[in-house]
């Protein structure tokens, strides 16, 4: 890891604590071995999430009144960088929850929702999925198909929703469906449906990379979703999603953030092991430009990250600023685990490291959360340049 004073620049000594404490509770409760053993197993890490949730991390995003921590969202961008550190699909196991389901919820629930499920997401017992994608909707989310129908004062709900992590562990899953199809995407609601009702199929599907925490195909056939479960007013899916963007591409960014370290670190340790040529391969000039060039993009990422996370603090609006951080740092975390292994020549690509990991989930970076070239259509529209 970095010297201490670099790697911990420019946060509170609270911050500072979140991150050690993070890092020394998983390396003590998944170490990298086990994490290959979970992946190859396609096993959520459950242990590591409930650790995490004992520890009281669950509750950062949280106001202090429903039991959280009330914490800022540079403490958030800290823990989650940390989560990334460990392990990015640790991190994504506890956005999918913490963050993009539980923060809806938060929101857009009503009372006796907030009362009932916030603190079964806060200590650990609830799981949440979202689900917005469709096989005919992903970018577009104004294309979605699934439809909610007023049925004797409740919804009844149909459709297809595709590539939703985490559905298979969920306890709750937040739909985004049409009330009113003619008026586009001014007519989405968001509905908290549970996941074992009647009419929901979740079905796994197998991906590249990110085997903890899954992607799924959840199908949707006339489940009955109570008018109380409905998430904001009808009609106004479209303004809490989008009110949830800017802090979706920070966590995102600073999850790749952490990544673009560990991977630093993890082919830094490799490196000063393996001998060729009569010296340990770190020293060759070849080897030693790979390390600084992702420790360049690394930094960049950070410092971008960190500046949207201050700019939400101060009550600002960042949508480009925090398009271009999700941009820049899931794309540098593509080109570090490329580097990475690289440098690592065979052993990086055998499945007995935990670099050929790092490598294959990188990829969905740029994809999830909006992929870059929507990322680039925004900050050129902000950019007012047409």
């Amino acid at each position: 890891m970095m010297n201490s004073s670099t790697f911990y620049f420019g946060l509170s000594d609270e911050q500072q604590m979140i991150r050690e404490s993070v890092l020394n509770l998983l390396e003590r409760i998944l170490p990298g071995q086990k994490i290959l053993s979970l992946v190859q197993a396609s096993e959520f890490p459950s242990e590591a999430y409930a650790a995490l949730a004992a520890a009281g991390w669950m509750g950062l995003p949280y106001p202090e009144q429903h039991g959280g921590s009330g914490a800022s969202f540079k403490d958030l961008a800290v823990l989650v960088e940390s989560l990334g550190y460990h392990n990015g699909q640790v991190a994504s196991a506890y956005l999918t929850t913490a963050v993009y389901g539980g923060l809806q919820i938060l929101h857009g629930g009503t009372k006796a929702v907030r009362d009932e499920l916030i603190p079964s997401i806060i200590n650990g017992k609830k799981l949440l999925a979202i689900a917005m994608t469709e096989p005919d909707a992903g970018s577009d989310l104004s294309a979605i198909a699934t439809r909610a129908q007023e049925h004797n004062g409740d919804f009844l709900l149909s459709g297809q929703k595709t590539y939703i992590t985490c559905a298979h562990i969920a306890d709750y899953i937040v739909v985004a469906a049409k009330t009113s199809p003619k008026l586009g995407y001014k007519g989405i609601t968001l509905f908290l449906v549970d996941a074992r009702s009647e009419g929901v199929t979740i079905r796994p599907l197998k991906s590249l990379g990110r085997e903890m925490v899954h992607t799924n195909d959840i199908f949707l056939h006339n489940v009955v979703v109570p008018r109380e479960r409905m998430l904001g007013e009808l009609n106004s899916g479209w303004a809490n999603m989008m009110r949830g963007l800017n802090i979706e591409r920070m966590v995102l960014a600073a999850s790749a953030v952490g990544n673009c370290q560990k991977i630093i670190d993890y082919a830094r340790t490799y490196a000063k092991e393996r001998r060729a040529f009569g010296q340990q391969i770190s020293r060759f000039q070849a080897i030693a430009h790979k390390f600084a060039d992702m420790q360049i993009m690394t930094e960049t990422a950070r410092a971008l990250t960190y500046r949207v996370a201050d700019m939400l603090d101060a009550g600002l609006n960042p949508i480009m600023e925090t398009c271009i951080a999700k941009t820049a740092a899931t794309e540098n975390n593509i080109r570090c685990a490329d580097i990475g292994l690289q440098i690592m020549g065979g052993a990086g690509y055998m499945m007995d490291y935990e670099m050929q990991m790092f490598y294959r989930d990188a990829r969905m970076g740029p994809i999830g959360g909006g992929t870059s070239e929507i990322m680039r259509n925004v900050i050129a529209k902000c950019m007012d340049i047409s």
